[in-house]
């Protein structure tokens, strides 16, 4: 039995299959020894019919003889064999409203990614990075893909409200978290074009330079696009002429007056991305604006702070590192990092963001140096292996 057992730890470190149906054997028959053991009556028991049971069949203490057409053939080496339990399936038939005229199979290969970027364990984690760029493609990818067989760019409201509950439904029955409309702060009316004026696909290619607008941002650049943008200036030009806006120059920059005209923008830009959408093939906008949001996403700090009262009460006024001003600062720091994961980039700005509150509120000196504070420490990579060096007093603005 020692020696059964030394080859089974043998065989398991080894990660030989053929070893393995050995040892399976080889169990297999001390198995059936045990069990014809087991028969045996112990001393002085009499069974039922007086008689003593006959000897065990030599049979049971025979080697089990394996053929060959049992063991499984596994036509793609290098690939780990299947789980040796049952498996069950992640997804189900969605209930659809059978309202939204469109044939969702076309679209399967962006809803599935979307779907599996928007897990329900994941989305909450990592959804200002990945999910919501996507999710935000794949209606992007929707609205152009409609607009095929109409003469519009947009959806009407009612159709709008029907097909957006249809593509939420799709999504969770993947496995997808089915509050992705909250948790992006996307509704159906992103569908329908808003307040912006243009919305048919004629007069939006008579107002825009439509050759212009594709050759801009049919290919987008991973590696310049975010520096020096190409796509992003085309379709806020093309935005801008299609929402009937004037725009006035002050300090160099084109600053639109009125809030409600920001929302027109924003609307005709929806726009745009719909006729952008409708040109390409589904993996190239889905590329294209993946590219976008990145660029977008690292503008901001998607982090929520709230005044640091405990943190300025403590860290005001340093000139040494002080226990009581690091323990507040970093138990302020391990509740932010827990909102989401965030990427280096947003990390340099939400260091950035807070440490202009500190400065702000009287905190002239680096804690960040002072507590040992990290990038990493302001996301949920905190935990793992991952992150960059300190910061330094030129990333913290002091």
């Amino acid at each position: 039995m020692i020696k059964k057992l030394s080859v089974l730890y043998w065989v398991f470190t080894s990660g030989s299959f053929c070893h393995l149906l050995l040892v399976i054997a080889l169990w297999l028959c001390s198995y059936q020894n045990v069990v014809a053991l087991s028969l045996l009556p112990k001393p002085g028991h009499i069974s039922s019919t007086s008689e003593l049971p006959s000897s065990p069949n030599s049979a049971n203490f025979q080697p089990i003889e394996i053929s060959p057409t049992m063991i499984p053939h596994y036509p793609f080496h290098g690939e780990p064999m299947p789980p040796m339990y049952p498996s069950f399936p992640k997804t189900y038939d969605p209930v659809l409203t059978g309202r939204c005229p469109v044939n969702f199979s076309v679209i399967s290969s962006i809803t599935a990614k979307t779907a599996s970027d928007c897990t329900q364990s994941l989305s909450t984690v990592v959804g200002n990075v990945i999910c919501c760029p996507q999710f935000n493609s794949l209606l992007h990818i929707f609205q152009g893909f409609y607009s095929n067989h109409s003469d519009t760019l947009v959806l009407q409201n009612a159709v709008a409200d029907d097909c957006f509950k249809d593509i939420i439904s799709i999504l969770a029955s993947r496995g997808a978290n089915s509050s992705l409309s909250s948790m992006c702060s996307v509704k159906s009316s992103n569908l329908t074009g808003g307040s912006c004026p243009v919305k048919d696909i004629s007069t939006f290619e008579k107002a825009v330079n439509t050759s212009k607008l594709l050759d801009s941002c049919s290919t987008v650049d991973p590696l310049k696009e975010c520096c020096r943008p190409f796509c992003q200036p085309a379709i806020s030009e093309a935005a801008l002429q299609i929402s009937g806006i004037k725009m006035t120059l002050s300090d160099n920059k084109n600053i639109v007056e009125a809030p409600t005209e920001i929302d027109t923008l924003n609307d005709c830009k929806g726009v745009v991305y719909s006729w952008i959408a409708r040109k390409l093939r589904f993996v190239d906008a889905n590329n294209a604006f993946r590219l976008l949001s990145s660029c977008k996403v690292n503008k901001a700090c998607p982090l929520d702070f709230k005044q640091p009262s405990e943190v300025i009460n403590a860290c005001r006024n340093l000139a040494a590192p002080s226990p009581s001003c690091c323990s507040s600062l970093n138990a302020y720091i391990t509740g932010i990092q827990k909102q989401m994961l965030i990427t280096n980039r947003q990390a340099i700005i939400c260091a950035a963001v807070f440490g202009y509150m500190l400065q702000k509120a009287g905190v002239m000196t680096n804690v960040y140096e002072l507590c040992d504070v990290d990038l990493k420490d302001f996301s949920l990579q905190a935990y793992g292996q991952e992150g960059t060096n300190s910061l330094s007093e030129t990333e913290l603005g002091s």
